[in-house]
């Protein structure tokens, strides 16, 4: 099962929906990998590069929580410090096995991509609903 950008993932904040759709290349990249090889090299390079961007991705997620004065913002940051453990894991079974095993993708499926729907639908469309509400009240 590989993850799909549909439109319940639309937030209406344009940075966050274009780095959505970017994370969700990187982990259908990272699905593919362990698809067409069972080298443990490819998969741990792959899932370094899905972490250099979830990274790169929260950043500029809780930067822009930190500019609106977002008042869920540690409870949303808790979250992705969740997501990082999680990631840290994966890579910790990729290192303990000779390769992408099937347990690793079902892992994948279940702790990336059910992980990032349901924080995108609840914890980032808050954050988006947020920024416009607030932009909306300040050109009154």
């Amino acid at each position: 099962m590989y993850a799909e950008f549909h439109d319940n993932l639309i937030t209406g904040n344009e940075m966050i929906d274009s780095q959505h759709r970017e994370l969700i290349q990187k982990i259908n990249d990272l699905l593919k990998s362990c698809e067409k090889s069972n080298d443990k090299a490819v998969a741990v390079k792959t899932l370094d590069f899905l972490m250099d961007y979830t990274e790169y991705h929260f950043n500029a997620e809780e930067q822009l929580q930190k500019d609106i004065g977002y008042p869920g913002y540690a409870k949303h940051k808790a979250q992705h410090d969740l997501f990082r453990q999680s990631i840290g894991e994966l890579h910790e079974m990729l290192e303990e096995e000779e390769g992408p095993s099937p347990a690793f993708v079902k892992r994948v499926q279940d702790k990336v991509i059910e992980w990032l729907y349901v924080h995108i639908q609840g914890f980032d469309r808050s954050v988006a609903e947020y920024k416009f509400m607030r932009e909306s009240n300040e050109r009154l």
